[in-house]
């Protein structure tokens, strides 16, 4: 079985057992956060399901395994012969969590 949900504004194809790295979600690491009002589509032993957007009833069930933060990326400015220049780097705060469960409803 698996599931297509939104989350954080972006798409993940989901199984139980997944691991994804996600924007920073609240929490400690250990606790399970769950899912409503975002499986777009699940597709298991009776067929696939889609949703108008959203399937009703039907959630996930993520585990929080860490708080990192990401690889940095440099941001630079610069407008030519104005002897202008600016440097910038930027490190996004992420979460790598565990997908526990599936839940359709």
């Amino acid at each position: 079985m698996y599931a297509i949900i939104s989350y954080k504004g972006r798409q993940h194809r989901v199984e139980p057992g997944t691991v994804l790295a996600v924007d920073r979600v609240e929490g400690e690491p250990g606790q399970s956060v769950q899912l409503e009002n975002s499986v777009l589509m699940a597709c298991g032993d009776d067929g696939v399901k889609t949703g108008d957007p959203v399937l009703p009833n039907a959630n996930v069930e993520l585990e929080i395994m860490e708080h990192y933060r990401d690889r940095k990326i440099v941001v630079f400015k610069m407008k030519r012969r104005k002897s202008y220049r600016n440097k910038q780097g930027h490190r996004q705060e992420m979460t790598r969590v565990k997908v526990k469960d599936i839940v359709l409803g």
